[in-house]
């Protein structure tokens, strides 16, 4: 196995591989004020956003469709595991009736400029049942020839008829999860998977017009070597995604008991994880993607790219986007609205989702209203994620005076600079960039959490 002679870059590695956020939004859940936003408040911050953007910019839907036939170990996300496809159309028609009230909010038709379906594993859905629900879903909307519609995919569990179902309503955009195609590590998070499978699906969709495809890999699994990044690199050059998602492998097992499959001694050490990173990225760059945002490449060509360089990347709670709305709503179990002045979380159990829409209700379970010290500093989180600085009037240098103080370790480190107008990560400091953005989490200082809640950042 490969081990980083560097010691210098260990010392940061072990300094600074500590829990933070991801930050795909401000303040992040954890931190919300964990109240009940009653539905009357959130819909008022939902037809304000609406009605302030929705002809110029469009809205983004996120659906969470949790269904999976089979568990993943590795998996963190909201998810529930069942071969019975009985439950397909009950949970489709919950969150058709969930849109229905978002459309009595909105009084006009929604245009909307980004879709994205995501789970579990959306094609667990029968590719009639997916028609259905896109038929229902959009013929009341207003979607532009240039909307972003995507979709993740488990190649497993992934047919023509689906892809082409998902090309029809406008989909163009694949995301598929490849994570490592080494047996060993397959087995061990329960995920058997070839390449074969995963090629089949790339050919298939590209056959019927689909434009975009990404790669999801996963990086620091238990059981992972040098060896087994290079072989999955290897296979998803030969695949050519106009994108790669090469994730960090986030460790919560308090959060899911899945994970305890495997110890903590079956996960590559600290810096042995970041050397898998740093390999892993140099051969993606020498078969010709750049580095976008964190953890994510592309393409020279590709939309993700070009958003980066000119100053437009964007990100939410569905990652990185070269699309900006204001409000995105989410539907289905546990997923995520955000209005730029508030945020929802819908129930995470199906059953008590769909028990709050059949009763006529929103299914809401907590919710935060920012203010404007959080608006201010999710600006520039978000700044820092996107495009690795940020900068400001002096009105606003008392909000982030605290903040300037918590980066001069950093800065001491020269991983970032920083004057009272502007913070610039440098490039030693872009794998602590979530590290650099805690520096102004207002709400993770003022109150430390006691028990486990985020991933180590490294």
């Amino acid at each position: 196995m490969f081990r980083s002679d560097n010691a210098a870059s260990n010392c940061l590695l072990e300094k600074y591989d500590v829990p933070s956020p991801r930050y795909t939004s401000y303040p992040t859940v954890p931190f919300w004020d964990n109240r009940e936003l009653e539905q009357e408040r959130w819909l008022q911050h939902v037809k304000q956003a609406f009605h302030k953007t929705n002809t110029s910019e469009g809205i983004s839907l996120y659906l969470h469709l949790p269904f999976c036939e089979q568990l993943c170990t590795y998996c963190g996300c909201n998810k529930r595991i069942t071969v019975n496809h009985k439950v397909e159309e009950p949970y489709l028609e919950a969150l058709l009736q969930e849109w229905q009230q978002y459309l009595a909010v909105f009084e006009e038709k929604p245009r909307i400029t980004e879709l994205h379906l995501g789970g579990g594993t959306p094609t667990f859905f029968s590719a009639a049942n997916l028609k259905y629900l896109l038929e229902k879903l959009l013929k009341d909307a207003e979607v532009p020839a240039n909307a972003q519609f995507s979709v993740e995919v488990h190649p497993n569990y992934t047919t023509v008829e689906q892809l082409q179902v998902l090309y029809e309503a406008g989909f163009r955009r694949l995301s598929v999860g490849v994570q490592d195609f080494d047996l060993r590590v397959q087995f061990v998070i329960n995920r058997i998977q070839t390449f074969e499978q995963t090629k089949e699906v790339f050919d298939i969709a590209r056959a019927i017009g689909y434009t975009s495809i990404n790669a999801d890999i996963i990086y620091g699994l238990p059981l992972q070597t040098t060896d087994s990044i290079q072989h999955t690199i290897a296979c998803v050059k030969e695949l050519r995604p106009e994108r790669i998602a090469f994730y960090s492998y986030a460790h919560v097992p308090w959060k899911s008991k899945s994970q305890r499959r495997y110890s903590d001694a079956d996960l590559p050490a600290p810096f042995l994880k970041r050397a898998l990173y740093e390999f892993g990225r140099n051969l993606l760059q020498e078969a010709g993607y750049v580095e976008v945002g964190l953890d994510h490449f592309s393409l020279p060509e590709d939309e993700l790219y070009m958003a980066a360089q000119h100053g437009s990347l964007h990100r939410n709670f569905m990652g990185y986007t070269s699309h900006h709305t204001e409000l995105l709503i989410g539907l289905g179990a546990s997923s995520i609205s955000d209005t730029g002045t508030a945020f929802m979380q819908n129930q995470k159990e199906v059953e008590a989702y769909e028990e709050a829409v059949q009763r006529g209700k929103l299914p809401l379970m907590k919710g935060h209203e920012l203010t404007s010290e959080d608006i201010l500093l999710r600006r520039h989180i978000k700044n820092l994620m996107c495009q690795f600085s940020t900068s400001w009037e002096a009105d606003e240098l008392p909000y982030l005076v605290d903040a300037l103080v918590r980066l001069q370790p950093l800065a001491e480190d020269k991983l970032v600079d920083y004057s009272t107008q502007h913070i610039e990560v440098l490039p030693t400091g872009k794998p602590f960039v979530r590290n650099i953005a805690m520096c102004l989490d207002a709400r993770l200082w003022d109150s430390q959490p006691t028990t486990p809640v985020f991933s180590r950042s490294v």
